[in-house]
């Protein structure tokens, strides 16, 4: 007698992710959970006070300007004006140039650049929050290499649904020199699968070196101790190399040493830059933890500079001078001396 044909049930169940219902929290993931939302409170209140303190730091300044003009002579409030204009003319300069010069590195890197792919297909696993996390997380990955005298070529895939939603949503994002593809990687490199490299915690191998031959692939999934193994479950079933940093021969982890996106994404384009896992480790890894203070730090400043944009404030360049109060000050003074100006000049 045949045994009966499981091959359909067995396909079904490697296929099944998206199917598949989260497992019931322990007690341990609803402590982490509580945590995640006090940290998110908290982020809340930083992100707050900081606002805050910009907006008096923005009156101080226009009132010390108010002040500096009014005890001067019409001369030389008009040298004055002149003065800021111009250096604030020079930085907006400098900065096109940095942009230019960063356009220039990314269009390079997209020729010869180190192959860095975020999976984008875990989206059916997370939730509104985790995904809007997500997101940042790849904004952040995009400024970090940007910044990078060699930048990666990177790579979103399964780029679809809400992720994709989200993405769009950023301000300049239609204007990323990076790959965004809604296929999955399998098939927008489909004859390069032999050279593909899962990244993994889960992985036995360890990386040592970055070949510019391999494509490396980084798991866009957050909160990946609910779904442990799944990358590399994923890399197996379709017959791809896997390899995880070599952290443990580096650094003490104090719990997890799962990553996020971010903080992967710019270990490897520092090593890129130094060829020195341990220069790489220990500039992206916090010292405490060593992962969540940090990631939450740097998830902020993606998020503040997404804010900036959005207000229409400069972002690429930013070096926390006071270029954003001057230009409003300037531009203030500018309409008052076209009020006052004489008529008859």
């Amino acid at each position: 007698m045949d045994a009966p044909d499981t091959s359909g049930q067995s396909a079904a169940a490697n296929g099944d992710h998206a199917a598949a219902a989260p497992p019931p929290l322990s007690k341990s993931a609803r402590k982490k959970q509580m945590k995640q939302q006090m940290r998110e409170k908290r982020k809340a209140e930083r992100k707050s006070a900081e606002k805050e303190r910009k907006r008096q730091e923005l009156e101080r300044k226009r009132r010390e300007w108010d002040e500096k003009l009014a005890g001067a002579s019409e001369e030389e409030r008009a040298r004055l004006v002149e003065s800021r204009r111009e250096a604030r003319k020079e930085r907006m300069e400098r900065r096109s140039e940095e942009r230019g010069m960063k356009v220039a590195r990314l269009r390079r890197a997209a020729e010869v650049g180190q192959k860095l792919v975020i999976d984008l297909e875990f989206g059916h696993l997370m939730s509104p929050n985790e995904i809007h996390s997500l997101v940042q997380q790849v904004m952040y990955c995009y400024a970090v290499n940007g910044r990078c005298a060699s930048p990666a070529h990177l790579w979103l895939t399964g780029c679809r649904g809400e992720i994709e939603t989200q993405l769009q949503r950023l301000p300049g994002y239609d204007k990323w020199i990076i790959e965004k593809e809604r296929k999955s990687y399998i098939e927008a490199l489909d004859d390069q699968k032999e050279n593909m490299v899962y990244l993994t915690a889960d992985a036995e191998v360890e990386l040592q070196e970055l070949d510019p031959a391999k494509i490396y692939i980084i798991g866009g999934l957050v909160d990946r101790n609910r779904w442990k193994g799944i990358t590399l479950e994923k890399a197996k079933e379709q017959g791809i190399q896997s390899a995880k940093l070599p952290i443990g021969g580096y650094l003490k982890m104090s719990s997890s040493k799962v990553l996020t996106v971010n903080q992967v994404v710019e270990i490897l384009v520092k090593f890129l830059e130094t060829r020195d896992w341990k220069t790489a480790f220990f500039q992206v890894i916090p010292q405490r933890k060593m992962c969540e203070d940090e990631s939450e730090t740097r998830t902020e400043e993606a998020e503040m500079d997404s804010e900036q944009a959005e207000d229409g404030n400069e972002v690429e360049g930013a070096s926390g001078d006071d270029s954003e109060v001057e230009g409003e000050l300037e531009e203030g003074e500018r309409k008052r001396l076209r009020v006052e100006k004489p008529i008859s000049e």
